[in-house]
């Protein structure tokens, strides 16, 4: 780490922040507002030191709204120290209410007149729907609010010419993902892991009775958690506000639940959103459901409603890197509704999607929620409905799928939907099992839609997986899908994934039995596969290594000062360090893309040893397992122990493989369902290509990588990514994370340069065309 790194001259949007944001009288207040949600604090806290990054004083305002119009002791300065051990705690330290009395003129003028008295002129505000649109309307009428309290005597003509202009800038913190114009709010993954524990741990004893459970999830006018949860465990049927059943909806569940336990499924999943609704907008509720169930089907049902159990815990890996980025954003919330910051289209979008629903729109409603969440409802139908198989044309074709390398979390949820997608286009569907070595040895059977009911939640990989390449194999390969009349293959894995499709691509010529589509689903917890931001595993690794590190540094409460030092997995890769220091708080992460030296760890060092001084307590570095050979994880924590006698002691961890172990997230989960269902698709389309022509595929773009790209799933031909590949270190030349360095430097007191490139400026709300493809 560049732990001595001087700060260089600002470039770009990032000039022009300094220019209004740096330097004394400026001043930033940031409050909590509506419902609480996992995630605030970090949010909180990233706004806090971001703002004494650039020289601007930041105040805290308790009690949200509330505590802006009452004024006092309600807004408070904050220091560096005032946000330390606060990312893993959940809910919000500053306080949350909701406040009659800010929709009123005379409340807001009462809030204006106290932030005039404090000079803020840069609101931060992090909340919902309601709290998002009150801080619009109060940048509106801001102008107008001090001209009134200047003639009221209440504030100086100096300061309303002064502070004529309030710069306000949204976080949109609710666990329902209701606000259109963001892939996810604050505090939504964090629920959805609450519900997801708690559907994993309903499975097992639903299993032992051969039960019905009926979940009701938070959600009253927005269906994401019940959607996205139904998807992530494999549910049998979701009640959606957006998307009612249709009419006769009760025999259809009634004969879809019948035919699961025909299939010798032991349990049945119901999740209910506690806003769901008929096509007549007349309730449907949880015990409403349990009737039917019990008086149609005469099955043991219980009802379980989670409730406030979603809004509470510690937040999970996605949950820090938001807040600074917000900060850099304020300057730029000008009065114009449409520019960044608060903008109008998107409280515009909310409301519409509540009408579309009140008049019976319901297609409507589901494309105003956004690509993700009409994708999302589109996959779900598709894997949890099978069609009788006399309504399923066949297309003679065979298609296997096979893991290759280590094993990550959601590769069993990817396999599972490209073996459903694979028959529901009227494939024949073929499981390898144990990698190319299982496949030589002719390890391949038929796999069915019933055979993989249950696999989503389950870690590793049911199918075996190895590390071997095809290379030493390649006539038994051939041979076996001479054999097995092999159409198509699909390979989910990592870095030895993409090197056997190389492999398979390189050998067409000598081997006509290569000849056919192949698509790669990256599957690595260390997320280094060339061709894709993120791939299947890397979240739930992140989540273990967050988790972790939060209940190490708990168990240093109450004793002297300590650091810990952490070794994580990833090979010369260093996402899981660099991230996992990230959301973690970490003082450091040493990766191997960033060469330090015996300068930079005596700077990190003598910079820990200066905090450590102050009231902070704890710290805690990471270190990539390969990112150094001689600067290794014992030296790191002997230098560190050494440098820092007096003041503080040490001690180190290397988390290991449990890293690669464990449920996936839900992230994960509706991930690698997501991108293998799509990755099917293309396969499908491929071989419609070729049908009836005896077709034999040799071009580059029959062999190809399915990643995810700024949101938008993309192929590319793997003999393309192979010049965007450093084989020696089995990294990609050029990695997008590496940019978020700077944010992780600053939020452990460096003085470092944070750019902020043109590109990564917030783009407005667009209504999706026709050609445009979902995201994910």
């Amino acid at each position: 780490m560049d732990g001595h790194d001087s700060p260089q001259t600002p470039k770009g949007s990032f000039r022009k922040f300094l220019e209004q944001l740096s330097g004394a009288g400026k001043a930033i207040g940031v409050l909590t507002s509506g419902g609480d949600a996992q995630g605030m604090n970090a949010a909180v806290r990233a706004v806090v030191r971001m703002g004494i990054y650039v020289g601007a004083k930041v105040y805290f305002i308790y009690e949200g709204y509330q505590g802006m119009v009452d004024g006092g002791s309600n807004i408070v300065e904050a220091n560096w120290e005032s946000v330390s051990s606060i990312l893993q705690v959940g809910g919000t330290i500053i306080g949350s209410a909701r406040c009659q009395d800010f929709r009123t003129r005379e409340g807001r003028l009462k809030a204006a007149c106290n932030l005039v008295q404090l000079g803020i002129t840069s609101l931060c505000v992090i909340g919902g729907d309601g709290s998002l649109t009150g801080a619009h309307i109060f940048q509106t009428e801001w102008s107008g609010l001090l001209e009134e309290l200047a003639h009221d005597g209440k504030i100086s003509a100096e300061q309303v010419q002064k502070h004529g202009h309030l710069n306000v800038v949204g976080m949109v913190g609710s666990i329902d993902n209701d606000f259109c114009g963001t892939d996810m709010t604050i505090g939504t993954d964090s629920a959805l892991h609450r519900i997801i524990e708690v559907v994993d741990a309903i499975m097992t004893t639903a299993q032992s009775h051969q039960r019905t459970f009926v979940l009701e999830v938070m959600g009253r006018h927005c269906g994401y958690l019940a959607l996205v949860s139904a998807l992530a465990c494999g549910a049998d049927w979701v009640f959606l506000p957006e998307s009612p059943p249709e009419e006769g909806w009760q025999e259809n569940m009634c004969i879809k639940l019948s035919e699961n336990r025909a299939r010798k499924k032991r349990l049945n999943i119901i999740i209910v959103a506690e806003g769901a609704i008929d096509t007549q907008n007349k309730p449907i509720t949880s015990e409403q459901i349990k009737e039917l169930v019990v008086t149609q089907l005469g099955y043991d049902t219980r009802v379980t409603i989670l409730g406030h159990v979603q809004r509470g815990g510690t937040p999970p890996f996605l949950r820090s890197r938001l807040g600074g980025g917000q900060v850099v954003w304020l300057p730029a919330a000008r009065s114009n509704p449409n520019e960044p910051g608060m903008e109008g289209p998107r409280w515009f979008c909310t409301q519409e999607v509540q009408k579309a629903m009140d008049e019976r729109r319901f297609k409507d409603a589901v494309q105003l929620r956004g690509r993700s969440f009409e994708n999302n409802l589109n996959t779900y139908k598709r894997l949890a409905i099978k069609l009788p198989d006399s309504e399923i044309p066949k297309s003679n074709c065979n298609v296997g799928v096979v893991n290759v390398g280590a094993p990550a979390a959601g590769m069993n949820a990817a396999v599972r939907a490209a073996v459903r997608v694979g028959i529901s286009e009227g494939h024949k569907m073929f499981a390898v099992y144990d990698g190319f070595e299982g496949f030589a040895k002719g390890q391949i059977k038929e796999i069915g839609w019933g055979d993989v009911g249950g696999w989503t939640g389950q870690g590793g990989s049911i199918l075996g997986t190895k590390r071997i390449l095809p290379g030493k194999y390649l006539e038994d390969i051939a041979a076996q899908m001479r054999t097995h009349g092999i159409s198509a293959l699909l390979i989910i894995g990592g870095f030895e994934a993409f090197q056997s499709l190389l492999e398979l691509s390189k050998n067409r010529d000598s081997h006509p039995e290569f000849c056919i589509p192949i698509c790669m689903v990256p599957a690595t917890i260390s997320n280094n596969v060339p061709g894709t931001d993120l791939s299947i595993g890397c979240d739930t690794s992140l989540n273990v290594i967050v988790e972790t590190c939060d209940r190490i540094k708990q168990s240093a409460s109450g004793t002297k000062r300590r650091v810990f030092i952490i070794e994580t997995m990833g090979g010369f890769c260093g996402y899981l360090a660099n991230m996992g220091g990230l959301a973690a708080g970490a003082d450091a992460a040493y990766i191997f893309e960033e060469p330090f030296d015996i300068r930079d760890l005596q700077s990190n060092v003598e910079h820990l040893t200066e905090k450590m001084k102050t009231s902070i307590q704890r710290g805690l570095v990471l270190r990539n397992e390969s990112c150094s050979e001689n600067y290794t994880t014992d030296f790191i924590y002997q230098l560190y122990s050494e440098e820092g006698k007096g003041v503080f002691d040490c001690r180190k961890n290397v988390l290991g493989h449990m890293q690669q172990g464990g449920a996936p997230s839900p992230f994960d989960r509706n991930f690698g369902t997501k991108i293998s269902a799509r990755a099917m698709q293309w396969i499908s389309s491929k071989l419609r290509e070729s049908a009836g022509k005896g077709k034999k595929f040799l071009s580059e773009d029959s062999v190809c990588v399915l990643g995810i790209s700024k949101r938008t799933l993309l192929f590319q031909p793997v003999a393309e990514l192979k010049k965007e590949t450093d084989f020696e270190h089995r990294i990609p030349k050029e990695q997008w994370w590496l940019k978020l360095r700077p944010l992780m430097k600053i939020l452990a007191k460096y003085k470092v340069s944070f750019e902020v490139s043109d590109a990564s400026q917030l783009e407005p709300v667009q209504p999706r065309g026709a050609e445009e493809p979902a995201a994910i």
